[in-house]
């Protein structure tokens, strides 16, 4: 052996390092929660400082008083320590506002979604292997899936015909017999003489083994120990073919090249052809066309079609290896037959990939068969429509892609369902084009050529039956039943993530705009804050972890299959969630701040029980609020919420907890004893919160983000 290259420099080593590079990218969900959280984080600090400008202010102009009604600070005749204290306790103010409006549960919240849908999702055949592709398989907006295993059985077919044989020559039989036995990765095995046949290899190998032990009656191990093989030539996905050199034992004049493959490939090698009757035939131009023709209509029959090419060569005395494979020529051969094997599609894979395109996400089959093959499966599975053709640009070959021009391929790459005759390089094409125009990107992959492609996509699938070791460690998500229906359902589960996310931040930012107005209005204003830090650290505590744990677990629903996918450039925060959550806010800022100022005269109470009415008033309404987080868009927030046993016992555990808080905890909470009265007051208060959401939620929003028109008006202004 000569070797030319080794380690990174191999097409392996390259490979490989492909695989191991760490790109270190954000998925798209992680770059919208970082930029939402350093926008609410800029916010809170502005607010908490104006706030904190504002008392300290208020304390040292004299404009505070005690609980006695006398004046905070009188100059120097107020103690050090007082003063101390004083600047303590509204420092802790700004810094407890700060906390507030940080969503520190954000990552709690996407943590235990996560969790728990990676969970539900080992039920639904599918291993995550990454937490993040749970919610990025959500964005997705391009489907890349090959053919073999994943839209099909895996299981290839060949129906025997035992009279087919009777009508070819013996000589022409016993040729396809070795080209079959010799040139093959499978094995036939029998125990013994009355045992089943047992045959192993790929699902290829396996159906042509079968053809010829069962149909032609081929004894494997005879046509094996009457041959010696000289030199083989292993399958090459680029050629598409496998060659083999033999020599008979019974003859040693003549050496023998058997050739199988592709039959476009076989078919361009062969100058002519054996008849029925074992003659010898040129291969005209007329023959080569009747011959292309029955292989389109094997493959437009969605059959995979292979071919058996065979030589004759005069035995040449002491030749070593590679004059052997110098022998085992690659043209003028005789063609000696064509078969055409059937890989059925998967029961369900129409309605799974349907299922797909009706949520927006456009889905692509890659694969190494024949253009006519890939067509009929395409338009089976439903992937391609009966009037798309090459013409349109829907189908292409794998080395035209590669011919394209970057800008061509740019053009295109939208309008291809369909990549035939593809290499593994082809397709990691197709990923990067995908993602440099803004595709959120699935592939999936079985083999070690793909794990490029699975890398460099956003989200990679890998199959668990059929996948190799590297396949898998390259991908995010391992499909236990390689199946495309499998697919879907993860895309429905990433969509259930993501979507979960979304209430929990329109829970949160409910909370947060809330609690940040009041205390601003309330500082500025009156020189108190409402709510103590105590109380809003509780706020904080109870909202964001149980209300991250009550909405993280709603399970997916098919409304989520029936809107488009959000992709990369959709924002977090949609129009739909702003709509929902400002008229929330503004209810609650209005009723606080009306307790606050006007509190004391509408219950007749002192200071204690008026700020206890606002801090339980507030708590209560991010509880009833909660129902409403559960449903962006639908009116009825309480559907299905009987299957949801988690969510109910989560509400019932917040409202022990706030009694307790409230009746119990007096000094710890800074809180008062309410009557039976006052608490229901604070229920029917924080109650209307359902029929305003239901009000709300019959308001028609555009689609654009609000943001969108604002920058278009910009450009507009700009441009002129």
């Amino acid at each position: 052996m000569l070797v030319t290259s080794v380690g990174m420099n191999t097409t392996w080593g390259e490979m490989m390092s492909q695989i191991s590079r760490d790109t270190n990218e954000q998925t798209p969900l992680q770059a919208r929660l970082n930029k939402l959280t350093s926008s609410i984080g800029k916010v809170g600090l502005v607010v908490a400082f104006l706030v904190l400008i504002v008392l300290l202010v208020r304390y040292f102009t004299g404009n505070t008083q005690d609980e006695n009604g006398n004046q905070e600070y009188n100059g120097s005749k107020t103690k050090v320590d007082d003063i101390l204290n004083a600047v303590v306790e509204i420092v802790a103010a700004a810094v407890t506002i700060v906390v507030v409006a940080i969503p520190e549960g954000l990552p709690l919240a996407v943590t235990l979604t996560l969790a728990y849908s990676m969970k539900r999702m080992m039920v639904d055949k599918a291993m995550v292997r990454n937490l993040s592709a749970c919610e990025t398989m959500g964005s997705a907006t391009v489907i890349c899936t090959d053919k073999t295993g994943t839209l099909t059985m895996n299981e290839m077919k060949k129906p025997v015909a035992e009279e087919a044989f009777s009508s070819i020559s013996p000589y022409v039989l016993n040729l396809i017999q070795e080209g079959v036995a010799l040139n093959t990765t499978g094995s036939v095995y029998r125990p013994s003489s009355d045992a089943e046949i047992e045959i192993s290899g790929s699902p290829t190998e396996k159906a042509i083994l079968s053809w010829a032990v069962h149909g032609s009656k081929m004894d494997m191990q005879k046509v094996v120990k009457s041959c010696s093989i000289l030199y083989v030539e292993a399958f090459n996905s680029q050629k598409k073919r496998s060659g083999v050199l033999m020599k008979r034992k019974a003859n040693n004049n003549t050496i023998q090249a058997h050739w199988k493959g592709a039959a476009e490939m076989i078919l361009a090698m062969c100058t002519s052809y054996y008849n029925a009757s074992g003659l010898v035939i040129d291969m005209d131009d007329n023959a080569k066309m009747r011959f292309e023709q029955i292989i389109q209509g094997m493959a437009a029959s969605s059959l995979r079609c292979i071919a058996f090419a065979h030589k004759e060569i005069p035995a040449v005395e002491q030749v070593d290896e590679q004059e052997h494979k110098a022998l085992l020529k690659e043209d003028g051969l005789t063609l000696l037959g064509l078969i055409g094997l059937k890989d059925p599609c998967r029961p369900g894979v129409k309605k799974a990939v349907g299922d797909c395109q009706y949520a927006g996400v456009n889905v692509k089959m890659i694969t190494g068969d024949n253009v006519f093959t890939a067509k009929a499966i395409a338009t089976e599975c439903g992937i391609l429509k009966p009037d798309q053709d090459m013409f349109s640009g829907a189908v292409v070959e794998g080395v035209q892609f590669r011919n394209y021009t970057p800008e061509e391929r740019m053009l295109k790459v939208d309008k291809i369902c369909v990549m035939a005759r593809s290499s593994p390089f082809d397709k990691l094409l197709m990923v990067q084009c995908l993602k440099q125009k803004g595709h959120v990107v699935a592939v999936t992959g079985d083999g070690t050529n793909d794990a490029p492609a699975l890398k460099e996509a956003d989200i990679g699938l890998s199959m668990g039956i059929q996948g190799t070791e590297v396949a898998k460690e390259s991908s995010d998500i391992v499909i236990m039943d390689d199946n495309f229906a499998s697919v879907a359902t993860v895309l429905m589960w990433g969509r259930c993530v993501y979507n979960n996310i979304q209430k929990f931040i329109q829970f949160q930012l409910t909370v947060n705009v809330a609690a940040l107005v009041i205390n601003f209005v309330a500082a500025v204003s009156a020189g108190e804050v409402p709510l103590t830090a105590v109380q809003l650290l509780w706020v904080n505590l109870i909202m964001d972890t149980l209300g991250a744990l009550a909405l993280a677990t709603e399970k997916p629903t098919k409304e989520l299959m029936e809107k488009k996918p959000v992709g990369r450039t959709e924002p977090l925060i949609t129009n739909i969630m702003w709509r929902n959550l400002l008229p929330q806010a503004l209810y609650q800022i209005a009723i606080l701040l009306t307790l606050q100022f006007r509190g004391k005269s509408i219950f007749g109470v002192d200071d204690k029980v008026k700020d206890t009415l606002i801090f339980n008033t507030f708590v209560l309404c991010q509880v009833f609020n909660e129902f409403n987080a559960r449903k962006l868009e639908k009116k009825n927030v309480f559907k299905g919420i009987h299957t949801n046993k988690l969510f109910l016992g989560i509400i019932a555990v917040t409202i022990l907890l706030q009694v307790v808080m409230v009746e119990f905890l007096k000094k710890f909470a800074d809180t008062e004893r309410l009557n039976w009265g006052q608490w229901g007051a604070c229920i029917g208060i924080a109650a209307v919160s359902w029929p305003i959401g239901w009000v709300v939620k019959s308001i028609p929003v555009p689609e654009k983000p609000i943001f969108s028109y604002l920058k278009m008006k910009k450009h507009k202004k700009n441009s002129i």
